[in-house]
């Protein structure tokens, strides 16, 4: 890898984005819309579904379709993602529990790292409704982030049901659990070690950028991170190795690297190079998909079952 500009790590203070089209957005560089997709009714499942008439090999089938018809498998990945990201292990509040579907000013739907999941959310509505009412939304987010990987070539992830849903607004936790992308090291283990993630976990789950883009209206940055980005596989590592990157600016003046090939990285993603402790892992997965995928799947499960107990494997 080389990087042409004046050091990423000078640039580490300067801006702030995770999975802009699939895992976390800056809160300051942002507009926060209202969701159009927010409801205000409670639930508060957490049912199996043998105990209900929910049938998973339809809801799954209908998902991967959508996937398919829409190449909307990164924006589900992220919405999941976010759901559970939020967990804190030290007083267990937080962690995947459906609280973006509630109205109100505090709702974690208003957060500028939740900017444009009101999307995902409206692009799956008919399928919860029709298919799969019985099911917690955090299931069902969950549910459609594993088949969205699924779905683009990526692993197999264990779907477990169970989650319990919030039932008022109120359970939304303070703004600023997700990421800042303007933070190196020491930030990202502050911010995963809050959930009970290791390093090898941060370096695994921002694997997940294999897939999407960032968009200038949600992020201020512009571009995806490889050259097929709905494709899950390992190219986030290999690129991030073998591309040279050259300092840059999104047309909203935000400081990204660029490829000749027209994908980008942000300062975040090219801070795992950075580290020694996280750069392990980049060439161990760059190097070796399988391991990636086997990890990821682990991994990924384990963040969205955070806080949750007495789940069942569905």
């Amino acid at each position: 890898m080389k990087i042409q500009s004046f050091g990423l790590l000078s640039l580490l203070s300067v801006v702030s984005c995770w999975t802009c089209g699939s895992a976390f957005v800056p809160r300051s560089m942002v507009m926060m819309p209202k969701s159009s997709t927010l409801v205000d009714s409670p639930s508060s499942f957490a049912l199996s579904a043998a105990a209900t008439d929910i049938d998973l090999p339809a809801v799954r089938s209908a998902l991967g379709k959508l996937v398919k018809d829409k190449n909307c498998g990164p924006i589900l990945i992220r919405l999941a993602w976010h759901d559970a990201g939020t967990y804190s292990k030290e007083d267990e509040s937080g962690g995947p529990r459906g609280v973006m579907r509630l109205e109100g000013e505090q709702s974690e739907a208003n957060f500028g790292a939740n900017n444009g999941l009101d999307i995902a959310r409206d692009l799956i509505a008919n399928i919860k409704e029709e298919l799969a009412a019985d099911m917690s939304y955090a299931d069902f987010w969950a549910l459609a982030s594993i088949v969205a990987i699924e779905e683009m070539g990526g692993p197999k992830v264990t779907f477990r049901m169970g989650r319990k849903d919030a039932t008022k607004v109120e359970e939304s936790v303070p703004e600023g659990r997700h990421p800042d992308g303007d933070k190196g090291s020491d930030h990202l283990r502050e911010v995963f070690g809050r959930m009970g993630l290791t390093d090898q976990d941060i370096v695994i789950l921002s694997g997940a950028h294999t897939v999407g883009s960032c968009h200038l209206d949600r992020s201020g940055f512009d571009g995806p991170w490889t050259e097929e980005p709905f494709k899950f596989d390992n190219a986030y590592y290999v690129d991030m190795i073998n591309k040279d990157w050259k300092e840059a600016k999104s047309n909203e003046g935000n400081p990204q690297f660029n490829s000749d090939a027209n994908t980008m990285m942000l300062i975040s993603d090219l801070a795992l190079m950075e580290d020694e402790k996280f750069r392990v892992y980049v060439d161990k997965y760059a190097e070796d998909q399988d391991a990636f995928f086997s990890d990821f799947a682990e991994s990924y499960q384990k963040l969205l079952e955070l806080g949750c107990k007495d789940l069942q494997e569905a």
